[in-house]
């Protein structure tokens, strides 16, 4: 049988695979494809990718929720009927905005851009975000507003092999995106490899035997330490100063916002002594261009980000960058690690609350007026900007809020902070439509569900972590009764009387092109010819035969005076800190097995049997002190609820900290107890560090914690 082509549908390294069909229904096997940023490797999950095609819970027809209170069989035509006269009959009711939208960042381009389209222009509801806002918000307001745009990397991946240091502010590569390691290999070569982590994970754990340096910072404190390696570096003569000079609109603001931030104030905040601190920032220095160095990168991932000043601590990694002079020179750089299979494409193209196709703001007059040209409306019909993702959550069901929700790509029973709150929400709905894969904790809540496709069955592009925009191929068809989520658009849209929701994603890609030219993320350029004939496009590409821009600010930054613009940032504590009564910090993240909510890969029998529950990291002083053994249950209480789970006891977590994988549902899930305290500038919420109490959990009669 014929070889596809594809990538693999996990995170946003898009790892490069062919598939090949085999004679089970709807299954293929995978191997991976020598590609520049997985060199021909795969991790575990995408190596499993193909079990989530053919899992016995597929959902196969749609399902609407019968008097009863529950999920029965129906057709597409009577799903469709039944959810159209209700947004009818609630609209009429309550307005355009009782009707929301909440979409996803592994959607392709075309159903990300058909989503946001969909929320304009058939529902003409402002009220529309996306799981991104949990992902990407922060690293996009911060380099928007130094860069004047956002491309996670601004340059390839493959670029990070000739560094002689990497900084690693929040990331864990060797879990997340196993293959992207070997990007990292010449840091380590050169003892240059800097990982900033509360806990000694598997990235940190590279920095072993010489390789470089892991910086153990207290939950929340990143800002703190980047203040400090930024002083330094001023401080001690290390700058690139003719780079501030020649670059950067304000080189003394610089000098200024830091100048307090000695390492020795900074050891006191973030547990990092300064001797280290002045060690890593030196590392880094003798890395950069100025010096002779090879090349020094900053990169951030979500432990940087998720917090409610993780656009500032973004802004410090930047601030960093432009004294040691790395932004858009050759072999150096700063860049955010993008999470979600197509995170990066998915914000570029409608699904925020604030954005039009091609990263384009709602609210500029001339950007309205462009794209309800290209959609055929009248720009002054366009919705203006809508709710945060949290926000948005947080006034479903209200008096004025919203009456009605689709949720399309996204696990929110999950993957949102503060669940009891949500849940709530989502049960006060009058309408809840979830369109996904399997029957996840939020479809299960639904009023009506609608399957739709997944990677392997799919035409579409995504967009990696590098801003390079590649093809997904289908390999086999859809089971039963599976259809896009194009199709619920176009369906939807046309019983509400907005015909022209095309169900072909080629056609939607070309409209998509058009409505993105001209725009920050123009894709003018791109087509689906050129990507088949093996071209590396990276955006911007715009217009025909443009050759792709693989590296960003080469020649100047896209600001309104060319430069980069210096943000002073300050330090401040988590939104949730310690206290009395909660004495140590909740921390969450990823495990190499799992991917997201785990709705697909809690269903892999190799990746479930490998992690089958969650569980929480404590150090062994802790562990003695309260009593709590290796696998006993312990709890955790935070303001927003309590929730026990086996203890793992290991040196690799702070004493003053407790770490818990996010990837799992039901009593399991972690973010019962998050905080939904957001940003203020990118409504990002406080993931990443709480206050949390911690106690022995009694094992009742039966054998459950009492």
């Amino acid at each position: 049988m014929t070889a596809i082509a594809t990538h693999c549908p996990y995170c946003a390294l898009q790892c490069a695979t062919t598939l090949h069909p085999v004679s089970r229904p709807g299954a293929v096997e995978v191997q991976p494809r020598d590609f520049p940023t997985n060199r021909g490797g795969l991790c575990r999950k995408g190596w499993t990718a193909p079990d989530v095609l053919t899992v016995p819970d597929r959902l196969t027809v749609p399902l609407v929720r019968n008097a009863a209170g529950e999920l029965e069989e129906t057709s597409w035509d009577a799903a469709l009927d039944f959810v159209a006269s209700r947004i009818t009959a609630l609209q009429a009711a309550h307005g355009r905005d009782s009707v929301a939208v909440f979409g996803g960042g592994g959607l392709t381009n075309e159903k990300a851009y058909a989503l946001g389209k969909f929320a304009r222009v058939a529902l003409r509801t402002a009220n529309v975000d996306y799981n991104g806002r949990f992902c990407m918000s922060s690293a996009a307001a911060a380099t928007n507003r130094a860069f004047g745009i956002d491309r996670g990397l601004p340059f390839p991946l493959a670029d990070l092999g000739g560094a002689g240091a990497v900084l690693l502010v929040g990331s864990n590569l060797a879990e997340t995106m196993p293959p992207a390691v070997a990007h990292l290999q010449g840091a380590r070569d050169a003892g240059g490899l800097l990982v900033v982590d509360p806990r000694h994970s598997a990235t940190a754990g590279l920095t072993d035997e010489g390789k470089g340096l892991h910086l153990q910072p207290t939950p929340g404190t990143d800002l703190a330490l980047l203040l400090a390696l930024t002083h330094v570096v001023l401080q001690e003569g290390l700058a690139d100063n003719a780079f501030l000079g020649d670059r950067v609109d304000d080189p003394d603001l610089l000098i200024r916002s830091t100048a307090s931030w000695w390492p020795e104030r900074a050891e006191r905040v973030t547990g990092v002594p300064a001797a280290t601190i002045r060690q890593a920032a030196r590392v880094l220095a003798a890395a950069a261009p100025v010096h002779g160095g090879s090349g020094a990168y900053i990169l951030t991932g979500r432990g940087a980000e998720q917090h409610s000043k993780g656009t500032d601590t973004v802004t410090a990694c930047i601030n960093l960058a432009l004294a040691l002079g790395l932004p858009g020179r050759m072999g150096s750089g700063y860049g955010c690690i993008t999470g979600q299979g197509n995170g990066q494409g998915g914000r570029e193209h409608g699904q925020k609350a604030d954005q039009l196709p091609g990263y384009r703001s709602i609210e500029d007059p001339a950007a309205r007026t462009y794209v309800a040209n290209v959609w055929g409306v009248r720009a002054e019909d366009l919705p203006r900007a809508g709710k945060s993702a949290v926000e948005l959550i947080d006034s479903l069901g209200t008096a004025g809020g919203p009456k009605a929700l689709f949720v399309h790509g996204s696990n929110l029973l999950v993957s949102a902070p503060n669940l009891s709150s949500v849940r709530d929400r989502l049960a006060s709905l009058e309408l809840l439509v979830v369109a996904d894969v399997v029957p996840s904790e939020t479809a299960l809540l639904a009023d009506v569900v609608f399957p739709v496709t997944q990677w392997a069955e799919e035409d579409g592009t995504m967009t990696s972590l590098e801003g390079r925009v590649l093809r997904r191929r289908a390999a086999v068809a859809a089971p039963g009764e599976v259809r896009s989520d194009l199709a619920v658009f176009a369906g939807i849209a046309e019983r509400l009387g907005v015909p022209g929701f095309s169900t072909d994603p080629a056609e939607v890609f070309d409209e998509l092109r058009r409505a993105s030219a001209g725009g920050r993320a123009d894709y003018s350029g791109i087509t689906w010819d050129r990507l088949d004939a093996g071209e590396e496009l990276f955006w911007p590409v715009p217009q025909d035969g443009h050759p792709g821009t693989p590296r960003l600010f080469a020649d100047g930054f896209p600001t309104a005076d060319g430069r980069a613009h210096v943000v002073p940032v300050d330090h401040r504590p988590v939104a949730d800190d310690l206290n009395g009564a909660a004495p140590m910090y909740l921390v969450t993240g990823r495990l190499l097995q799992h991917y997201q909510s785990g709705a697909q890969t809690r269903r892999v029998p190799e990746l479930a049997e490998a992690e089958p529950e969650v569980y929480a990291e404590v150090h062994p002083r802790v562990a003695a002190q309260l009593g709590i053994g290796d696998g006993r249950p312990m709890r955790l209480r935070t303001a927003r609820g309590s929730m026990v789970l086996p203890a793992r006891i290991t040196p690799d977590v702070r004493p003053d900290t407790v770490f818990v994988p996010f990837h799992f549902g039901g009593a399991e899930a972690v973010n019962e107890l998050t905080n939904d305290a957001l940003d203020p500038v990118s409504r990002m919420p406080e993931f990443k560090a709480c206050a949390v109490e911690v106690t022995a959990a009694e094992l009742g009669a039966t054998g459950v914690p009492a």
